[in-house]
């Protein structure tokens, strides 16, 4: 690889590293494994960088290079049993009291928690669409599915995430469609 290419790949990977790592905790629930995750996808990234058209959006394909990562990491025998539930850590807001911030770090726990639960596709969805906010078009691109899949798998997503919380008084309403993103 040419000194301007190898230039080129770090400062992607310096501006991009902590957006991957963040998408896969949130697709996976652990953040050492999400680190190795985000490694691995930057990795094939580099390995790809000389070929890879730079004019157009990078986005997609590192997305969906992420998404096929974990999606083999879960297929690997000693992770099919393995769950993880570890709080998403909280960026505390100073005009934020401590019941606001309570309550926040209590709601992203328990969607956090349900979101883990939900089938690797579906979870990947709505990772995508809703804490990433892509578009269902760059969602489906990144997934490598139709728009029909995106939309079937997001809806399906949502509702099991809604049975998930039922069960909980405090519970967030995950009605509309940005409110998983408000708790982000």
């Amino acid at each position: 690889m040419r000194r301007h290419e190898e230039q080129q790949f770090r400062d992607f990977a310096a501006r991009e590293a902590g957006s991957l790592r963040r998408t896969a905790y949130l697709l996976c629930g652990d953040w050492h494994l999400a680190e190795d995750l985000m490694q691995t996808a930057l990795i094939k990234v580099y390995r790809s960088w000389p070929r890879l058209d730079r004019h157009g959006e990078l986005q997609p394909f590192v997305r969906r290079v992420l998404l096929r990562t974990w999606l083999d990491e879960k297929r690997k025998p000693w992770r099919r049993s393995e769950q993880s539930f570890s709080a998403v850590p909280e960026v505390v807001d100073p005009a934020a009291g401590p019941e606001d911030v309570a309550d926040r770090m209590h709601l992203r726990g328990l969607v956090h928690g349900a979101l883990l639960r939900l089938p690797p596709r579906q979870r990947a969805t709505v990772v995508l669409r809703f804490f990433d906010d892509l578009s269902i078009a760059d969602t489906a691109v990144a997934l490598g599915c139709s728009e029909g899949n995106v939309k079937s798998q997001t809806a399906r997503g949502l509702s099991a995430l809604r049975g998930h919380l039922g069960r909980y008084r405090s519970a967030p309403a995950l009605s509309g469609p940005r409110a998983l993103s408000r708790l982000s």
